[in-house]
């Protein structure tokens, strides 16, 4: 049993303290007998080990050798029995090791069939669950012991533990190349059925998929942008699009508007009814009628809001784990990237540029670990503003841009000619706009021309002959698509949406009193609205 510290606590501890009374390991060395045992007698048997089992949730050194070498005959294409086993293992020098010929032909007399495997194999990765935990508890008592260890980070790398024993113990750690390749060859197989080219999380906008075949996993987008150019709207209509047409789980994190304001956006966008309207309540019998209606699909969608303000890193990464685990999202917006804090315990030591950088980097370690895609929103600095021409944004505008540009696997910026009253040059047409991709890690850039619809705050697909139309294969002819977000009363990250209460929200909003002429100003829930009425949200 520990004692309780003194006044002179040390900074380590020894873990194996840990054991409470010489108690042994968590283990159940009669399964890994029985296990290693039936996949010498049936030939099936290895095949099914292998959905679950991996050599370290093997207690015994031993087991983990002989288990190993079975993975190697399997991956050669040879049989797996008493016999080739023993001879594996005399090849690889560890047949002595593990107990001769006698222990190996002795491993089959335990078990009869492998009619209980998978039993078999839970109550030993049940063990090795149990290993993990008292390793990952003796490691984080130890450290916190230090008096020089940041908690924060101790907390964050505590709980990425507990998260890759939760949802990696029955995955491989490594794999050789050639599993690898035969999992390269299936997917390439399963993309061929797909006909419209999407391989990703697609944002249904036609043009757009076309230069990225859908938000990729594991991926770190950037998507940047001046202020009131559209790129929360742009984000919220990606988002819509992935939850609604394509029924995939999504989630957003805003830091700067509140879940109640998202939705409004994302309900004038849906029912077709304008911000002007929507913000006033200043709606017909029959309007009221249409707003309800269109929600109804919106109501429904996995679409998870969390709004919480000045969001740390870490605090991110575990909301993160806990949505993924327990919803499989699949896509994660961030509203905005230069809100985020990278420290919790408010060090200032650093200068921004590499509180940025930490925060970036982080973002891309999350994407991998998660194996989703991650798109950030950005701001652009003002030297865009200062150059002549079109004044269409480069990478080097990337505000505190440093790591940005490097960790990003895509970065894209957001382009209107209308915001620059640059409309003569491109057939005049204030509606127009580009989603420029700059940066693509693994595959092209380009230029995927889209429409933007002010007066609702959406992005639309474009179609070159002025007009919404039907379109290309393997999207609905409807191009900006009707949405869902949480059912109602359903408990979110940001907390419950209940759509009664939001409607009322929105009828309450009215414009203050005090409002700035030729600036923007805030409503009364914060949301950015610019001077004149017609003119979108960002």
């Amino acid at each position: 049993m520990l004692e309780r510290p003194g006044i002179r606590k040390p900074k380590r501890i020894d873990i194996t303290s840990l054991d409470a009374g010489g108690k042994m390991p968590p283990q159940a060395v009669d399964f890994e007998e029985a296990i290693l045992g039936a996949i010498m007698l049936e030939k099936e048997a290895l095949k099914d080990a292998m959905e679950t089992l991996q050599a370290k949730h093997f207690y015994s050194d031993k087991h983990q050798n002989i288990y190993e070498c079975m993975l190697d005959l399997y991956n050669e294409n040879q049989p797996v029995d008493i016999l080739t086993v023993t001879e594996k293992l005399k090849v690889k020098g560890f047949l002595d090791i593990v107990g001769g010929p006698y222990y190996i032909a002795k491993l089959t007399s335990k078990v009869s069939s492998a009619a209980n495997l998978q039993y078999h194999a839970h109550i030993v990765i049940q063990k090795f669950i149990q290993r993990e935990l008292i390793r990952i508890s003796g490691n984080t008592i130890s450290e916190a012991y230090d008096d020089s260890a940041d908690a924060f980070k101790l907390l964050d790398s505590t709980e990425k533990d507990l998260y890759e024993v939760k949802n990696d113990g029955m995955k491989r750690s490594y794999k050789e190349i050639s599993n690898i390749i035969n999992e390269a060859i299936s997917l390439i197989e399963a993309n061929v059925a797909k006909k419209d080219g999407l391989t990703g999380v697609p944002s249904g906008i036609r043009n757009l998929d076309n230069i990225t075949a859908g938000w990729q996993k594991s991926d770190l987008i950037i998507l940047a942008a001046r202020p009131g150019m559209g790129k929360t709207a742009l984000a919220l209509t990606m988002l819509r699009n992935a939850a609604v047409d394509f029924q995939k789980p999504v989630a957003i994190f805003s830091l700067e508007m509140s879940a109640t304001q998202l939705v409004t956006r994302l309900i004038a966008s849906e029912s077709g009814l304008s911000s002007e309207k929507l913000k006033k309540g200043q709606l017909e019998e029959h309007e009221w009628a249409q707003l309800h209606s269109k929600i109804q699909k919106l109501a429904k969608a996995k679409i998870f809001i969390d709004d919480t303000p000045s969001l740390p890193v870490f605090e991110l990464k575990a909301k993160c784990r806990r949505l993924h685990s327990k919803h499989n999202i699949e896509m994660i917006v961030i509203d905005y990237l230069q809100l985020m804090r990278g420290d919790e315990s408010g060090n200032k030591n650093g200068n921004r540029e590499q509180e940025i950088g930490y925060i970036s980097r982080s973002l891309k370690g999350l994407a991998k670990e998660l194996n989703i895609p991650i798109i950030a929103l950005a701001q652009l600095s003002r030297d865009v503003e200062k150059r002549g021409g079109d004044k269409k944004p480069q990478l080097s505008d990337l505000r505190e841009s440093g790591s940005i540009e490097q960790d990003a696997d895509m970065v894209g910026f957001i382009w209107r000619p209308e915001y620059y009253k640059l409309n003569e040059g491109f057939d005049g047409d204030p509606n127009q706009g580009e989603v420029i991709i700059a940066k693509h890690r693994n595959g092209p850039t380009g230029e995927a021309k889209v429409r933007y619809i002010a007066h609702l705050a959406k992005f639309e697909n474009w179609d070159e002959d002025g007009y919404m139309g039907g379109g290309d294969e393997g999207y609905s002819n409807v191009v900006t698509y009707s949405s869902k977000i949480n059912t109602e009363g359903e408990e979110t990250p940001g907390g419950k949406i209940d759509m009664y209460q939001l409607g009322k929200s929105i009828q309450n909003q009215t414009e203050p009193e005090n409002k700035d002429n030729g600036d923007d100003w805030m409503n009364d829930t914060g949301a950015n609205i610019t001077e004149d009425d017609n003119t979108p949200w960002e």
